[in-house]
């Protein structure tokens, strides 16, 4: 019966439609609907920004400058983690790069040998960057193939609630980290969450490569291992050898962290509050706290020397254009827009960085203030420190790796070695 009456409602709603184009005759307009004007370029952008978080600035960046650009449109896209190199490499090998995209410090050896990137020295000069940032940024023949806006770190985060509980803060130097861990595993709680990228390797240039900024030799040390005339393991050894003493010691879950994957598993891990430590990005610092986490946290650095703490640092969020792209000149104006002063702070600030220009700025958030001050006295290790003339980031990840798996520490060393010697 209600569909009758509905049919009958259709059927009297098209009759008097009928008749009123009838009444008007010749008066019957035709509406035309301007459609969306189609902008007559586009621009492919490829990051490994991923999470919606870490994307909001990204696409705010983007809008202000397609507003300005009406005739431009700026897609971008994205993958997470380590899968993203993959990919990026798998399309500079089929030539397949998009105009701009996010390089790391491999990548960009690798890609600048193959002549895949373009120039940009041209445009660094009107960017204010740090005078340390241009000495990371030029290359050995001269030119500049990548821009950073940000410098990521990398830090201890600590449960202040819950060492708070048991009587402790946030340690400050290494015999603190231990005792506090040795107190934990006592109670049955492996202390560190670890995960199976940046944790360990980046621990390990904290005690290894800090000697060397600390006298500032790490150019003559890192050009010496790149010329093969000097071994990794010289410098990095007593670094794997703290890890491979927290193992054991049951510090870290070497079988955990081998399948705890960076920004995700290992944050899922500490936000349970069980644990008073973790290993990972301040970038992530923004995203544990949108968890919710039920306990207040701070970033420390890492607290791996005798007599204090090492921050660790990288160039993040760098910006490479593909030096046979058809958009070469619009790929460099929208980098260029994308990185003005205004866009660059807001950026880091976002995703608990640090500036690279010449004028800084203070992150808001307060769990990482401790992380702040550290990189303002530059008591710092570039753990992708662009001297190191070898892909040292995919090189430290698989030694990470091999040694969780259980590797002798000896035969490890050794292999690290080869992999530079064969590059």
């Amino acid at each position: 019966m209600k569909n009758c009456k509905n049919r009958l409602v259709m059927l009297l709603i098209a009759l008097l439609l009928f008749q009123g184009a009838i009444s008007c005759g010749n008066r019957s307009q035709v509406v035309n609907y301007e459609m969306p004007k189609q902008a007559a370029h586009t621009l492919s952008f490829f990051g490994n920004k991923y999470e919606a978080v870490n994307v909001e600035v990204i696409e705010d960046i983007m809008n202000g400058y397609m507003d300005q650009n009406p005739d431009i449109n700026v897609i971008y896209e994205s993958i997470k983690g380590s899968a993203y190199f993959e990919s990026l490499r798998n399309r500079q090998k089929t030539e397949n790069l998009d105009d701009i995209f996010i390089v790391n410090h491999d990548t960009a050896l690798e890609f600048a040998a193959d002549g895949s990137l373009a120039d940009l020295s041209e445009l660094a000069e009107y960017i204010p960057f740090s005078e340390s940032m241009l000495e990371q940024m030029t290359s050995s023949d001269g030119n500049i193939y990548w821009m950073p806006a940000t410098i990521s770190a990398f830090g201890l985060y600590c449960n202040l609630d819950l060492l708070h509980e048991h009587g402790y803060t946030a340690p400050k130097t290494l015999a603190q980290w231990k005792t506090i861990c040795e107190f934990f595993v006592q109670k049955g709680v492996t202390p560190i969450v670890a995960n199976n990228d940046t944790s360990l390797k980046t621990l390990a240039e904290a005690v290894g490569f800090y000697p060397l900024y600390e006298k500032g030799i790490q150019k003559e040390a890192f050009a010496g291992i790149s010329r093969k005339e000097k071994k990794l393991s010289s410098y990095l050894a007593d670094g794997f050898t703290l890890i491979r003493e927290f193992c054991d010691k049951g510090y870290i879950n070497p079988a955990q962290a081998l399948k705890t994957e960076e920004t995700s598993d290992d944050l899922e891990l500490f936000v349970q509050g069980e644990a008073p430590f973790m290993l990972t990005g301040v970038w992530a610092a923004g995203r544990l706290k949108s968890m919710q986490p039920g306990f207040s946290f701070r970033v420390v650095p890492y607290p791996a020397l005798e007599d204090g703490s090492v921050l660790v640092i990288h160039p993040d969020v760098c910006l490479s254009i593909a030096a046979d792209g058809e958009n070469q000149e619009l790929a460099k104006d929208f980098a260029d827009y994308f990185l003005k002063t205004e866009n660059i702070w807001r950026l880091a600030d976002q995703q608990a960085s640090f500036c690279p220009l010449k004028d800084g700025y203070e992150p808001s958030m307060v769990e990482i203030q401790e992380i702040a001050r550290s990189y303002k006295k530059q008591n710092a290790v570039i753990g992708s420190d662009s001297f190191m003339q070898f892909p040292v980031w995919d090189i430290l990840t698989e030694t990470s790796q091999r040694l969780l798996a259980g590797q002798q520490l000896e035969e490890l060393m050794e292999w690290m070695d080869v992999q530079v010697m064969e590059r």
